[in-house]
């Protein structure tokens, strides 16, 4: 049963309960829960559980049972090993998506950087008598000052935020 694996393999790779639960990044009353039975880990934890013990998940979830059924159980077992790879390699892929989302988005606000200390400050030497160029000539500088002033801010505390939390994800 998995509650009584889980406890073999922990003994087995000499891990206190406290030990194994920093390692999956969960409080120590999580892996007594799990032995004792009260509740099971996710698909996802399961994975971070083979992970650590170097084990397949078919065998963490493996019973000692009569040969029919630990058959059943086994190919039950592997379906959710399958499962489980897929849904890892999905978060992965999830990933790779925001983070080169990410990196092109960053990518054009470098370039808009560019563009605007290339082009200057056109609007100054515009004829304002014109209502028409008086307004964009005030947008553009109005843009122009918001993106020198705050975009920077903004940028860095947004790629930091996300940075920590893939950080922290990863872990």
């Amino acid at each position: 049963m998995l509650k009584d694996n889980l406890k073999i393999l922990r003994k087995n790779k000499g891990l206190s309960q406290e030990e194994l639960s920093l390692k999956l990044n969960v409080v120590r009353q999580t892996i007594s829960k799990w032995e004792s039975g009260l509740s099971v880990p996710d698909a996802e934890m399961l994975i971070s559980i083979s992970e650590v013990f170097e084990t397949p998940v078919s065998i963490i979830l493996g019973e000692n049972i009569e040969e029919k059924e630990k058959n059943d159980i086994k190919v039950i077992s592997e379906k959710l090993e399958v499962i489980n790879e897929q849904l890892s390699i999905k978060q992965k892929q999830k990933r790779k998506r925001i983070i080169h989302f990410l990196i092109i988005l960053d990518a054009c606000v470098i370039l808009l950087f560019i563009l605007l200390a290339v082009l200057g400050s056109p609007y100054q030497s515009w004829d304002y008598s014109d209502p028409e160029w008086s307004i964009i000539g005030t947008l553009w500088h109005s843009f122009e000052w918001v993106f020198f002033k705050f975009a920077p801010i903004i940028i860095i505390v947004i790629t930091s935020i996300l940075g920590i939390f893939f950080i922290k994800r990863n872990k």
